[in-house]
């Protein structure tokens, strides 16, 4: 069992930053909650998975003897309630920002910006285009 989680969480870590990696925006998101998954995988491997024991202290003792810890649990459910709510959220700004851009590519995103005449933002500096100190 605990080879099996360990390929999982490894291939969802590499299939995760492989999408990060990519130039699609869509891919990106959805490699951005790979990486999450992989966290929560992670931390519920730290708890003890394999116990079938209930989490309940013996009277008079200090500490679970074989029992799977419930912290890990709770936290992990909470994560992927957040996760998923953010996912949907940031799926919604993606076919938002490809609909008024009409790009979906990450290197032709910045031409999204207003235009350096622009009253509202105010245009960059030489040095802030080279990439220098502002």
């Amino acid at each position: 069992m605990t080879w099996v989680v360990v390929a999982a969480f490894w291939v969802t870590l590499v299939a995760g930053v492989y999408l990060v990696t990519s130039r699609d925006v869509l891919r990106l998101v959805v490699g951005l909650g790979l990486l999450g998954s992989a966290v929560n995988l992670a931390l519920l491997a730290s708890g003890r998975f394999a116990s079938l024991r209930p989490a309940l202290v013996a009277a008079g003792a200090q500490a679970l003897d074989d029992a799977a810890n419930p912290v890990p649990q709770a936290l992990v459910l909470t994560a992927i309630v957040i996760g998923f709510a953010l996912l949907c959220f940031s799926l919604v700004l993606v076919l938002a920002l490809v609909r008024r851009t009409g790009a979906d590519d990450v290197r032709r995103l910045p031409f999204a910006e207003p235009a350096p005449t622009d009253p509202i933002k105010p245009p960059f500096s030489d040095d802030e285009r080279a990439g220098g100190a502002p």
